[in-house]
């Protein structure tokens, strides 16, 4: 899972500041906990430049707020529906996809259940396939792989039937971030005295 798919995901919830987005990320996807804000924030930047997110007002403390443009809601629904860029070494990347869409309302979870489904299925033949190979404990951990993988989904599947766990996005207000009006592109940026530690 890209964080730009996670991140375009819960902004379908409502406008976010960077490190909420980080805090939501980490919340749904604990796997994420090493992510900094500033990671968060160059991920922000890329998908202001193509137009996936925009500026969405400021908190009442002065905090940016993003917010998805029309071609970043098409961006996150087609995510929270399907499988996209299935890669063989794609266990966490699945972990990951299934817990953070499975938190999100409007995800279709078993959509995506099921296309894990098929691509791990169709890992598990490729491997089968393989084994006459010279590389055998290559196509070997690769079948083992697939079958964990579909294992995983068989046994997440009846935990997310009802359409998963939604969480909402977090009302606890953490004060860092970009003030508004701090331009998106690096190259506008101004430099932000450092708050003092209280």
């Amino acid at each position: 899972m890209s964080v730009k798919d996670a991140i375009l995901a819960i902004l379908t919830l409502g406008p976010a500041y960077g490190l909420q987005l980080r805090d939501e990320l980490v919340a749904r996807a604990p796997t994420r906990a090493g992510i900094n804000v500033g990671q968060i924030y160059s991920t922000l930047d890329r998908l202001s430049r193509t137009g996936r997110i925009e500026a969405a007002g400021s908190t009442d403390d002065g905090l940016a707020l993003y917010g998805l443009t029309a071609a970043g809601r098409t961006a996150a629904e087609t995510w929270l529906r399907s499988v996209v860029d299935f890669d063989s070494d794609a266990w966490a990347d699945m972990i990951e996809h299934v817990l953070v869409a499975s938190s999100i309302t409007g995800a279709d979870i078993m959509a995506i259940i099921a296309g894990y489904e098929r691509a791990w299925s169709a890992e598990r033949a490729a491997a089968d396939g393989d084994r006459a190979g010279a590389s055998q404990l290559i196509a070997l951990s690769r079948r083992a792989r697939a079958d964990a993988a579909l294992d995983w989904l068989a046994a997440a599947r009846p935990h997310l039937s009802g359409g998963g766990t939604i969480i909402a996005l977090s009302t606890d207000r953490r004060r860092r971030g970009r003030p508004a009006g701090a331009s998106m592109r690096r190259s506008d940026r101004q430099q932000v005295p450092a708050e003092p530690i209280r």
